[in-house]
Parts: C-alpha cells; sequence; structure tokens
C-alpha cells in the first residue's frame, strides 16, 4: 500500500514510531544474506552492480570539493509517493524500499533502512554498500563523524531536504567543525544522465466544474482575504505541496503515482499569481481556463518550473514578505529568502483551507463512497464465491478490485497499491503482494484487504477484514474489540477545537482493557481527487485540530505476529453534534458504507450503545448503497447486501456457515427477481 501509513508522517521528515519500525529480538544480530568478505564475494542474484555509479558520483563530488554526499529518497515537494525520475537513492544503491537515506564518501557508501527492509536491501545491495539497520539523522551523522574529518565538507540537494532536516544535520555538522554544503544541481542526476527516466509531459487539464467545489478564482480570492488579514501582512504566499496547486487551480495531471499531480509551484502575491510549471503541457483550452494570455490580479502567468529559485531570489530583493508552510518548502527555497522576509507558519493557508470540505465538496466526496462501496461489496461476494475454490490469490484478489474500481463511474486508477494480505501476512502492517511473492487465500485463514480509488469527485481507502471458515475465541474477541474502538471514536461527541491526539485513545480502549494494542496512527485526512493521506487532519500530535467539514480516517487494528492481522478502516466526516445542552460540539458522520464482517462479530462483547450504533449505520448502508445495486442489476450483491445488514442481536452466539449463507443469498435472489 502507502509508502508510509497509520502515523508515519509522509510529508515530514521525521522518526516514525511505528511499531514494525523497530527491530524485533529475533531480527538483532541476524546475519547478512550477502557474504562480502568471500572471494570471490557471495552476492545474491538479485544484487545490482554500482561500482560504475558510485565512481561516477565520486568524481563529482571531488569536482565540488565534497567529501560526503546525502541521497534522501523524497522529491523536490515533499511527496508521500515519487516519481520514477526521483528514485534516485534507489537507483544508486540498487535498493527499492520506500524508506532509507544513502550517503556516498569518497572511500564508504552506506544505507540507513528500518527493520520492514533489510533482507530486501541486502537482496538488491551489493558489496559497495554497507547496510546500518537504524533509520533517523542522528546515526547518520554519528557515521559521518567517524569517517570524515573535521574541515571537511558534506554535501546535499537542498531541493530533497525539509527545513528540519536541514537544522537538524546542520546543527549537528556545525559542532563537530564539518561542514554542510547546499548544492542546487543534483550530483546523481549529473552521473544518472540519458538513463534517469523522463520527466513526465502528459497534459495537465483542468476539473469539470461538476467535480470542483469553487472555482479557482473564489480560491485565490479567499488565500489573498487570508493575506490581508495576517498581523505580519505578507505580500506573497509561496506553495510548494503539489496537491496545494492543484486544488488551488482545480488542475489535474498524472506525474506521481497514485497522485493526480504535476510538478508546480505557485507564488501569489495580491497583484500577481505566478505558475511555475511545464507550459508546454497545457493545451489552448486550459490556458484559457487560467487566464493564461494576460497580466492582471486574475490571470495566471505560467513560468518556467526549474526557474522557480531563481524568481524567489528576485522577488525577495524587493520590500516583500513571503508567507510559507514550513512542512512542505524545501531548503532550496528557503535559503534564498531572507528570515525577516520570512512569514512562516507550519501549515500554508492553502493546507488548512483545503482540509476543510465546503457542502458541494462534502457532496462529492459522500457520492464516491457510495460508488466505491459497490465495489468492495462486489469483490467480498466474488471472494466468497471463489476462495473456497483455492482459485484466488493475494496479488490476484488485489488486481481483480482495482479492475473493479476502474470500471466504476469518474474512476481514475487506485488511490495506492492495493493490501491483499491473508494470514500471517495480515500480521505486516505494510505488505503487498507482487506477483512473484504472494499466498493463496484460505477459508481457514483472516483476510485483509485495504484499498482505494481515485474519482473525479473524491478519493476513497477503505478496509475490511474477513474470515470464511471457523475463526478462533481469541480472533473473534480481538476482531470484536477493534470494532468497538471504531465505533466508540465514530460515535463520540467532543468540543470544537478538539486536536485528534486527544480522542484517539477512545479507539484503543477497548484493545487496552485486555492488554492488546495496535503499533500504528489511528486515521489520516482525505482529498477530493487528492492525496488519500491528507496532511494535516488526523489523530497525531502534528495535526491541527478537528473542524467541522473536515475528513478523517478512523482505522483501529490488531496484529498477532506471525498469525493475522485485523484492521477496520473507515472514512468519517466532522459534523455538528446535536447535545441536550447548548454549545460548539461536533461527532463524526460515517462516509464508508461496507458492513463487516458478522462471522468475526462477539456480540456478546457489544454494549447496548455499540450495538445500537451498528445497527443504526447498517440500516444507512442498506438505505444508501441498496439502490446504488439495483441500479446496477447486481441482484447477488443486493441479496449479499441485505443479508450482511440484518440488525444484530445481543442473544445471538453464532453464524451461519459458509454454504448455508450462500443459499440464503440465492433465495433472497430468487424472491427479488419474481
Amino acid at each position: 500500500m502507502a509508502r508510509t501509513r497509520w502515523g508515519c508522517c509522509p510529508y515530514l521528515v521525521l522518526l516514525c514510531a511505528c511499531a514494525w519500525g523497530y527491530p524485533k529480538p529475533e531480527d538483532l544480530g541476524r546475519e547478512d544474506v550477502r557474504n562480502c568478505s568471500a572471494s570471490p564475494p557471495y552476492l545474491p542474484v538479485t544484487a545490482v552492480n554500482t561500482t560504475a555509479r558510485l565512481t561516477a558520483l565520486r568524481q563529482q563530488m571531488k569536482a565540488h570539493n565534497l567529501t560526503a554526499y546525502i541521497v534522501p529518497d523524497t522529491d523536490a515537494h515533499m511527496s508521500e509517493y515519487i516519481g520514477k525520475h526521483d528514485e534516485r537513492r534507489a537507483w544508486m544503491t540498487g535498493f527499492t524500499g520506500s524508506a532509507g537515506t544513502a550517503v556516498v564518501t569518497l572511500a564508504k557508501a552506506a544505507l540507513w533502512t528500518d527493520s520492514r527492509y533489510w533482507t530486501q536491501a541486502e537482496r538488491q545491495m551489493d558489496c559497495n554498500w554497507e547496510l546500518h539497520q537504524e533509520v533517523g539523522t542522528t546515526p547518520i551523522v554519528t557515521w559521518l563523524l567517524t569517517e570524515i574529518s573535521t574541515g571537511q565538507r558534506v554535501g546535499f540537494d537542498p531541493f530533497l531536504f525539509s527545513i528540519d532536516s536541514w537544522e537538524s544535520y546542520d546543527l549537528a555538522l556545525q559542532n563537530s567543525n564539518r561542514l554542510l554544503v547546499s548544492i542546487p544541481n543534483n550530483l546523481v542526476d549529473l552521473v544518472w544522465g540519458a538513463e534517469r527516466p523522463p520527466i513526465p509531459s502528459q497534459p495537465i487539464y483542468a476539473l469539470q466544474e461538476a467535480f470542483t467545489g469553487s472555482t479557482w478564482q473564489e480560491k485565490i480570492s479567499g488565500i489573498r482575504s487570508q493575506m490581508q488579514k495576517h498581523r505580519r501582512a505578507p505580500t506573497a504566499v509561496l506553495l510548494s505541496a503539489l496537491d496545494e496547486t492543484a486544488w488551488l487551480f482545480n488542475l489535474r495531471s498524472s506525474d506521481i503515482p497514485y497522485n493526480p499531480f504535476f510538478y508546480s509551484y505557485v507564488l501569489l502575491t495580491d497583484s500577481s499569481i505566478r505558475l511555475f510549471a511545464n507550459k508546454s503541457r497545457f493545451n489552448a483550452d486550459t490556458l484559457k481556463y487560467l487566464n493564461a494570455s494576460c497580466t492582471g490580479a486574475m490571470c495566471v502567468q505560467i513560468e518556467d518550473y526549474s526557474q522557480v529559485r531563481n524568481s524567489i531570489q528576485s522577488y525577495v530583493s524587493g520590500s516583500v514578505r513571503i508567507w510559507i508552510g514550513t512542512s512542505y518548502t524545501t531548503y532550496g527555497l528557503y535559503e534564498v529568502i531572507p528570515q525577516e522576509k520570512l512569514v512562516a507558519d507550519t501549515y500554508s493557508p492553502v493546507m488548512m483551507t483545503k482540509a476543510v470540505k465546503n457542502s458541494k465538496e462534502q457532496a462529492l466526496l459522500k457520492a464516491s463512497h457510495v460508488r466505491d462501496a459497490v465495489v468492495v461489496i462486489q469483490y467480498l461476494v466474488w471472494l466468497e464465491k471463489n476462495v473456497p475454490k483455492g482459485t484466488v490469490t493475494e496479488y490476484s484478489g488485489a488486481k481483480f478490485v482495482d479492475e473493479l474500481r476502474g470500471k466504476e463511474e469518474f474512476s481514475s486508477g487506485p488511490s495506492f497499491e492495493t493490501i491483499s494480505a491473508s494470514g500471517l501476512n495480515a500480521a505486516l502492517a505494510h505488505y503487498s503482494p507482487t506477483k512473484e511473492v504472494h499466498r493463496k487465500l484460505s477459508l481457514d485463514e483472516m483476510y485483509l484487504v485495504d484499498s482505494g480509488g481515485q474519482y473525479w469527485d473524491g478519493t476513497t481507502d477503505i478496509t475490511r477484514t474477513v474470515h470464511w471458515g471457523t475463526p478462533s475465541a481469541f480472533q473473534k474477541e480481538a476482531y470484536t474489540r477493534v470494532l468497538m474502538g471504531n465505533i466508540d471514536l465514530s460515535r463520540l461527541i467532543f468540543p470544537a477545537a478538539t486536536s485528534g491526539r486527544v480522542m484517539e485513545a477512545f479507539a484503543r480502549k477497548a484493545l487496552w482493557d485486555v492488554g492488546l494494542n495496535y503499533g500504528h496512527g489511528t486515521g489520516h485526512g482525505i482529498g477530493n481527487f487528492l492525496c488519500v493521506h491528507e496532511w494535516p487532519v488526523g489523530f497525531q500530535s502534528n495535526n491541527i485540530a478537528m473542524a467541522k467539514g473536515m475528513f478523517t480516517s478512523i482505522e483501529p487494528g490488531y496484529y498477532q505476529d506471525g498469525e493475522f492481522g485485523i484492521r477496520l478502516e473507515d472514512v468519517v466526516l466532522v459534523v455538528e453534534a446535536k447535545t441536550k445542552y447548548p454549545g460548539t460540539y461536533l461527532t463524526f458522520e460515517m462516509v464508508s458504507l461496507v458492513p463487516y464482517d458478522r462471522n468475526l462479530i462477539d456480540v456478546s462483547l457489544l454494549s447496548p450503545e455499540q450495538l445500537q450504533y451498528l445497527n443504526g449505520y447498517y440500516r444507512t448502508i442498506r438505505e444508501k448503497v441498496g439502490p446504488e445495486l439495483r441500479r446496477h442489476q447486481l441482484l447477488e450483491e443486493w441479496a449479499w447486501l441485505q443479508r450482511h445488514t440484518e440488525p444484530l442481536d445481543s442473544r445471538a452466539t453464532s453464524t451461519a456457515p459458509l454454504a448455508t449463507t450462500l443459499a440464503a443469498s440465492t433465495l433472497a435472489i430468487l424472491s427479488w427477481s419474481v
């Protein structure tokens, strides 16, 4: 699935405290699958020969008077996913995992990554590379201090460093008399040369008005109004995150995997709009849509993407103040803005405005989730029919659910790589199957599917866990307690402006009560045909306070190492709560509309309030998804929905076996057809 998820902030360079990032006891002291001390050295056939690449990079380093060079795994916009032509660390090292930092000195080369990727790194890297089983700035700096002498220079591409990363490295190296040097021309790119994948050139297009919440002119006016009201009176706003530009102008493309974005920056003043992008990718209609042929306050001047740094340097020569969001602005732009001309907040005004959806955006996002529920229900019915035949694998299942979404109205592909995990693989929260590595789905094991789609009207993300056979008592209890946590947080009433981190414990309490827990975050924001993990909404300490109109996921889980994994993820909308006494209180409205697995619910554990909530949710699913299934003439899926949304009774203690329920489905279909 996603590169980083459930509490690992994908945009900030922070050390993630996710449970799977820590080495397990059995991993400590493990031997490298490579044998670099043998003669000749033993390497897996999957290892990549990087000798020529390292030689060429070191020549560039010498030309720039550098003793070391840092190669992170991000792009110039701090994107969660990166395009092929930005995979510098992967090309340099041979290691294709999604997390890791490489450092090359004139004598050595080393990679730092977490325990998810140790074996993969050993199988892909040759003996030129040391593997360090740690993450974060501190271990890298510690290693650098042993490898380079005082007074020597460590180079980096400032466009690949967040402001926080630069400060961490700079402070540590300054105190040791080593110099961190900004090199705007990326040295790996110079070495990569003609082999580097080309920069995307697909058209940049405007969304139809039916799929936008406001015109771009209305959005520009709103941001300018915020500039005028700001106490420090900024004269410009600088936007660096790709979803900011896409949202502001209602423009989309396909430069980033799973995200409908295009490489761009924006410099917005009270009298001008400058969009830094590849102008050749805009057709005549899109240029007209942007008023690109004029120079007034509501005309978008398209300038070359590569000139943004020079343009910012030129702009700050005047009497100006630039408002930035430090979470997404790289050091490459930050370093050319004098401190006295900087207005810095954690998030830009566009990021903050985008987080709260207006009524039209809310309706659009809800509509996409109704259609997406049809897809997930089709998939679950297909699994019930085909898993008993022994013909479904994790990989074929993932491909099939992606195909189903591709057939839906307004579809624009998946919103992330589908997690399709059976049995012990579901205990690995980051797991996704491949064509070469996957397991067959079985009636005797739990199965977790975490998937989502990009639609013109919204982005979706939903997780369901199922069992087609006879689950153990512990599996049922764990599943039910995860469900209880989902319900408890979903039905919570809380004061307006409450931070998500304050209420996050409600999703964990049912697990904590019996000594269980999960090692990832509880939820993330989601966009309108934008990011599936939309910052800054969610339940982490660095998320903003909840407000009416925000969408977030709620996704508690439980993972039994080596056996099974459970996660139940739904998207919810923050709405006003109805309370007995006057006050400004909020709650969540469920937007995801797929029933949970009755076979895994121990109804006796549910409180009357939880049971009432769950049955109310099932009524809502019937009301909203049932008509959509009938509209598509999906008789079998409609019958499945009726069965799976029957009211639960606290006196119920068992569930009918799969054969019986399939027979009931057939009868329901026949009765509807008559």
